[in-house]
This record gives C-alpha cells, structure tokens and sequence, in this order.
C-alpha cells in the first residue's frame, strides 16, 4: 500500500476584524406604491419578508379622474377597444352598452386558462405588487373601488392560486386571469397555508369580491406584472449570488494562492469593459486582512483562466444586471395597459383664474397602446441568463484546476492519502452536470417563433417564461457555488496559508461549522446541499459579505 501523504498543519486562520451583519430578517415598514418609485428592493420586501403595502395619497383621486373618462367614453357610446368592443380578433365587434360589465367577467372567466403547478406564494406576491404599482400610476382606467381590494389580497395574505405557465409575453393575460377570479370571489386561493375556494378565502380574510364594471375585467388580465414582478425577484437573488460567487472565488483563490496581480486597478484601466473594475475591488476587498495580496505570495506568474479572469467574467455578470435593472424599472412603475387613458382637467378643479375656462367637463381620451409588450426586458433577461452561464462555468473550472496536482500544488483530488482516494474527483461530475443544466436554460427565450391570432396578435416575448428559468438558474448555480465552496474549503486546509483575507474566513468558517474536511472518502452531495442552504443561502452570511464588498468599487 502506498504510505498516505504526511499530515499537514492545522491552517492558521485568524478572526476576521468584526462584521457586523444586518440584524435577523424582520417584516420591513410599509412600502408605499404611487406607481413611481417601486423598486426591486421593494419587490423583495413584500414578496419575501411580507411586507405591508399602501396606496400613496395621491393614487385614488388620480384613478377616480380616469374613471370619469371611462364613464364618459360609455355615454357617448364611443367606439373603443375592450370597452367598448371586443378583444383581440373580435375588435371591431361593438358590445351592447346592458353587456359591457358582464362581458368584463366573462374576459377574466376567459382567460384563465394557464396550466401547471402554481406559481411559489413569493413569485404570486411580486406579481400582486407589480400589479397595484403599475394601477397606482396611473393609465387603466380600472373602477378606483378594486385597487384597494388588491393591496387588501397582499396585507390579508390572500394569494391567488397562478398556474405557472401560460403566459407568452404579450401581456400575462392568462396567468393574470386567475388573479382575477379570485377579486371576483372565483378561482382558489392559498391563505395560511390552506387552499381555498377564492370565495371563502376573501370570506375568511374579511374581504369581499368586487363587482366589476366596463373594462375593469380586461384591467386585470391586462399588462405584464408577472414577468416584471418575478423579473424583480431574480434580480435580488442573482446580485445575492454574484456576491456569492465573488465570495467562494476569493476562497479558492487563497487555497489555490492565486496571483491577484489581475485584479489591479491599473491593469484593468489598460481596458476598462464594463464590470470588471467593480468586480476585482470586490474580490480584493474580500481578500483584505490575509497575506495573498503581498506580491510574493502567489505561485504562479500566470494562473487558469478561471482564476486569472474572474474579474472580468463577474464584470459581465454586473454589466449583465445593470442591463437588467434599466429594463425592469420602467415594468414597475409603468402603464402596460391596452388601452391607455389619458385623463385631462381635473373635473374637480375650479375654473381657471385667467382664461375663465370652465373645467368642469369630462375630457381626456382613451388611446391605443404597444406598452404592454416587453421585448427590452426579455431581452435583457436572456442576457443575465447567458451572463450567470458564464459565471457557471468559470465556477466548475475552478473547482477541477483545485483538484490538478500540476497546477494546485495540492494532493491530487484533495485528499489527504492522494491518489488511491477518490477524494473530491466525482464530485467535479456534479459540478459539470449542474453547468450542463444552467448551460440548457440559458437558451433565449425572446427569439421564440411569434404567435399570432388572427393575425393580428403576431409579436410575443416570453418575458415570464425568461424570469421563471432565471428562478431555477440561479439554485442551480448556488449549488455549483456550494460545491466550489466545499472543495476550496479542502484545499485551504491542505495549503495552510498563514493568514486569510476577512471574506475566504468567513466562508470557511461557516462551511466548517456544517462540514468537516474531507478525511477518507465519504458521500459529498449531503455535504454540498448543506452548504448550498444554510451558508450560501444564509441571511446572516449574505449581510456579512455585502458589508465587505458595498464601496469597494
């Protein structure tokens, strides 16, 4: 038998200087929507941690002025679509004036068609607010009485049952739909944990359903506050994530004692592409406080591409959420209605001093409109997703240079007895089945064959469909991140540096605390599941991370 490599020292691993992390999780004040300032911070707050929603002040008599014009446009009987007609193909189809407020029950009955599991509390949740905020803005011309009802379904945790697919990105009208019955008393609907008829869930939360009026039914399918809303929610976690991925790169830099002569500033100033600057402060101010930073400490002059770009991979990642988040903020506090209305005097206003116009009379119009459709974000979405595969990827390939002997300077496989152990080596099978998996959802969405109906519903997006793979995406490459992590961990404790940088500390302690070194072989999954939950999903690891690497760019 071949004797086992000597025991190597126990690791010198000082204390971080103290971070103090955000406090425990705690339900956030209320976030105010005025259909203006709805952030994704917001759409975390109330999706997440349940936070309380309220209308601004202004929103209600801003909807009443609208629906003045929609009262005013049915007297007059004037030619208008989903108002006053049919939807769709049957646009030119004029709705008896005694049909208008069935045919708005009759469009959300219609339209419920989505299929599937139903969509996660969270996801249903951002949808919701997404919804309320692009209402309180204005643009709908929905009955003022029902806006109220839906922040009523967010505080009461009431949360309607969605299907998760049926949406096409041409608004998410029906997956919308069943948001819909419920505020009718229809559908199901999730309270408690109990799965309701959407009549007794209003009934046990004492709410009530609404009555609909001319055009509040198409309201309610109408616009795309699910992709906008879970668009919201996957750009939270995947900022989250890159921390992440910058945290367990700076970990595997140190067992693997990297040179981070490519992080430097003036090196990266010779090409400024976008991110990367940001991204390579980040990793050096997760490095601070250890010794690899000193310019002798590294081993090699030049390392892995995996290690030797991280910065710029990350970069792109950032440059990638940028994109995203300039395409998401017009989603939040937008009008996506078809069509739009346009208020004019405040028929509430006394006549005007100079010109001794009256401006009692309803005016305004109600004008067509393109706002429902989302190609930028859907686009941008496919962009974050092919910026996280590429991310991915750099994470498998550092994992397995950790492994190699002739670039680590590690036992092989990082075990301890060397090569009659498998050590870590089948795991690198699961690191690469993982980015097999993220690499085939990464596959764009937006450039789908177009749908048409009639021909004239002939453009679609799948923005939706591009926030709901992003969900999955993004666990996946938190356990590729996780399996990273358990290895690097490993190879810190076999290279034994004399001193850690404050973040790689704080992640190998904490994977340390959950999962011993790898002694003799051992199943490694159970290993990497528990790191991917309770460290890389941690609340309180996440707030310490962010408070090492906020500012450093």
């Amino acid at each position: 038998m071949t004797a086992p490599y000597p025991a190597d020292p126990e690791p010198v691993i000082p204390d971080p200087e103290p971070v103090i992390p955000d406090p425990a999780p705690v339900i956030p004040g209320p976030i105010i929507l005025d259909g203006r300032t709805l952030t994704v911070r917001d759409v975390a707050a109330v999706a997440l941690h349940g936070a309380r929603v309220v209308l601004a002040d202004e929103v209600l008599p801003r909807l009443a002025r609208e629906r003045a014009v929609v009262d005013d446009v049915v007297d007059r009987e004037v030619p208008t679509y989903g108002l006053t007609t049919g939807l769709g193909s049957r646009s030119s189809y004029a709705l008896p004036r005694e049909e208008l407020a069935r045919f708005s029950v009759r469009t959300v009955r219609g339209r419920a068609n989505a299929v599937g599991d139903p969509l996660p509390v969270p996801v249903v949740r951002a949808a919701l607010t997404a919804r309320v905020n692009g209402l309180a803005g204005g643009g709908s011309g929905i009955s003022p009485g029902i806006v109220p009802l839906l922040v009523d379904l967010l505080n009461c945790h009431v949360h309607p049952l969605v299907p998760e697919v049926g949406s096409i990105g041409a608004s998410d009208l029906n997956q919308m739909a069943h948001v819909g019955l419920v505020v009718i008393g229809e559908g199901r609907a999730e309270l408690s944990g109990e799965v309701l008829d959407g009549a007794e869930a209003l009934r046990r939360a004492g709410l009530a359903p609404a009555g609909l009026g001319p055009k509040d039914g198409h309201v309610l399918c109408s616009a795309s506050p699910l992709a906008a809303g879970h668009g919201g929610l996957v750009l939270h976690e995947a900022a989250t994530v890159l921390t992440l991925a910058q945290a367990v790169t700076a970990l595997t830099f140190e067992g693997f004692r990297a040179n981070t002569g490519p992080l430097d500033a003036r090196v990266l100033g010779l090409r400024p592409a976008p991110g990367q600057s940001r991204a390579a402060a980040e990793l050096l101010a997760l490095l601070a406080g250890g010794d690899l930073t000193g310019p002798r400490h590294a081993r090699r002059v030049q390392d892995p591409i995996s290690l030797r770009c991280a910065a710029q991979v990350h970069g792109a990642l950032h440059a990638a959420l940028d994109f995203a988040g300039a395409a998401l903020y017009p989603e939040l506090n937008g009008s996506g209605d078809n069509p739009v209305v346009l208020p004019g005097t405040d028929p509430y206003q006394a006549p005007n001093p100079d010109t001794g116009t009256d401006t009692d009379e309803i005016a305004g119009e109600i004008l067509s409109s393109g706002n429902f459709h989302t190609p930028a974000l859907a686009l941008a979405l496919d962009t974050l997703a092919l910026a996280l595969t590429q991310t991915a990827a750099l994470s498998a390939e550092r994992m397995r240079r950790l492994l190699d002997p002739r670039l680590s300077g590690l036992p092989a496989n990082l075990s301890p007895y060397g090569p009659e152990r498998s050590g870590f080596a089948p795991l690198a099978k699961t690191a690469q089945a993982l980015v097999a998996e993220i690499r085939l959802l990464s596959a764009p969405v937006s450039t789908d064959p177009r749908h048409g109906a009639a021909g004239v519903e002939d453009d679609s997006t799948n923005a939706a469909l591009g926030a709901r793979r992003l969900s999955t995406m993004l666990v996946r490459l938190r356990q590729l991140l996780a399996v990273e992590a358990v290895a690097a961990a490993q190879a810190v404790d076999l290279a034994a540096p004399a001193a850690l940088g404050h973040g790689p500390a704080l992640v190998h302690r904490a994977v340390r605390t959950l999962v011993p070194p790898l002694d003799d072989d051992r199943p490694s999954g159970a290993d990497v599941d528990r790191v991917s939950e309770d460290v890389l999903g941690s609340d309180e690891v996440r707030s310490a991370l962010r408070a090492l690497t906020e500012g450093a760019s």
